[in-house]
């Protein structure tokens, strides 16, 4: 019974404190002479814990606004970094071209080693068949799983899909993102290589690759129409 009594005597302080924050404004005196237990097993004082938990408090919200700037400095660089691409696939006129700029976009703005293009198509002009893959090629078959998700892949290729997308640089790639790309005037796969075995990792997300593979694309469709008008 007597701890029932002490139990609701506590509850009652608390309710009366909570309804009268400013209560010890009036009663300092009191401050000094209230301790509150430590894990440790020692005591603290009550100011010492108030300041305990002002500074978690105030650490929580440092390490948040520290979260949300450099997720928007991410977003300043993807941008910057799409603007580059985009400038970049604006300024060219051939399958050449296109695949060069690329080339130097990724290396300096996306800190990547290795680009390499393939559209699946009969290729229209021989001079050009480094670009293409015919649709009934062997050379597709490693590339039946990420063709057939139609979802751009993170983390590492096989030595047969780097081998046909990269050649004798093949050993080299550590860590790659495999884009396949599946619109209705093209279909085609973007491999972006680097040496850095972290670089491309399976955990990261894939809607800044579509994006990219929406931009190549649409590039692509329209130097591929005034190609087939050319000829």
């Amino acid at each position: 019974m007597k701890e029932q009594k002490h139990t609701i005597v506590s509850d009652q302080v608390e309710e009366y404190l909570s309804q009268h924050p400013d209560f010890f404004h009036e009663h300092l005196d009191l401050l000094e002479k209230m301790s509150i237990p430590h894990p440790s097993g020692t005591a603290v004082s009550l100011i010492s814990k108030q300041l305990e938990i002002f500074r978690n408090k105030h650490q929580d919200l440092e390490e948040q606004l520290n979260a949300l700037v450099t997720i928007a400095r991410e977003n300043d660089n993807s941008v910057m970094r799409m603007h580059k691409l985009i400038l970049a696939l604006l300024e060219t006129c051939t399958l050449e071209e296109v695949t060069h700029n690329l080339r130097v976009v990724f290396s300096e703005y996306f800190l990547t080693d290795f680009v390499t293009l393939r559209i699946i198509k009969k290729c229209p002009d021989p001079t050009m068949s480094q670009f293409f893959i015919d649709p009934n090629s062997k050379d597709l078959l490693p590339f039946l799983k990420e063709l057939t998700s139609n979802q751009p892949k993170c983390g590492r290729p096989t030595i047969a899909q780097s081998k046909i997308l990269f050649g004798n640089s093949a050993l080299e790639i550590k860590s790659w993102a495999i884009i396949p790309m599946s619109f209705t005037e093209l279909e085609g796969i973007l491999a972006i290589g680097s040496r850095d075995k972290e670089r491309f990792h399976p955990s990261m997300g894939n809607l800044f690759l579509t994006q990219i593979s929406e931009v190549i694309g649409t590039r692509l469709i329209s130097l591929l129409r005034n190609t087939i008008d050319a000829n």
